[in-house]
C-alpha cells in the first residue's frame, strides 16, 4: 500500500519527495522501467544507496518468494530512469554479486533494518542487488 502513496506524493510534488522519505528520512528514489511483458512504463519507489555517481537498489520484494516486477523488467531491458529530488537521470542496471553484493546488502540493512527480516523471510531466494549507473553525469546526492 505504501508504494501507492509514495507514487501519488511523488507525482504531485513533481518527483521532489515521497511519503516514505518524508516520514522515515530514507533516500527514496523513483525507478522507471519498461515492462518486460507489456512494454509499458512502470515507476516504483525504492530506497537508493549511494555508490559514487550511481545508486544501488535491493530487490527484496518485502521478503516474498519471488523477485519484484521491476527486477524482471530490468533483466529484460536494463535501460531505465531514476528520479531523485525532481531530477530524472537515464541509467543502465547491472546486477552485482559476491562480496560487493553482500557489502551493499549490509549497507541497506544499516539504513533499513527491515531488509535483514526480508532476507530471512525469503529463505529460498537470493535477493538481487542492482547498481544503477547513470548514462550522462552523476546522480545528485541528497
Amino acid at each position: 500500500m505504501l508504494h501507492h502513496i509514495d507514487t501519488f506524493v511523488s507525482r504531485h510534488s513533481t518527483g521532489r519527495l515521497t511519503f516514505s522519505s518524508w516520514v522515515s528520512g530514507l533516500p527514496v528514489v523513483m525507478l522507471t522501467t519498461t515492462g518486460a511483458r507489456t512494454g509499458m512504463s512502470r515507476t516504483v519507489p525504492l530506497v537508493g544507496i549511494r555508490d559514487g555517481a550511481a545508486l544501488v537498489v535491493i530487490a527484496s520484494n518485502f521478503g516474498r518468494t519471488r523477485s519484484p516486477g521491476w527486477y524482471h523488467n530490468l533483466r529484460s531491458d536494463p535501460r531505465a530512469s531514476v528520479t531523485v529530488h525532481g531530477t530524472t537521470w537515464d541509467v543502465v542496471a547491472h546486477e552485482i554479486d559476491g562480496a560487493e553484493r553482500e557489502w551493499f546488502f549490509q549497507q541497506g540493512v544499516h539504513m533499513h533494518p527491515g531488509w535483514a527480516h526480508y532476507r530471512r523471510r525469503a529463505a529460498g531466494r537470493r535477493i538481487p542487488v542492482i547498481r544503477l549507473e547513470p548514462t550522462s553525469g552523476p546522480i545528485p546526492s541528497g
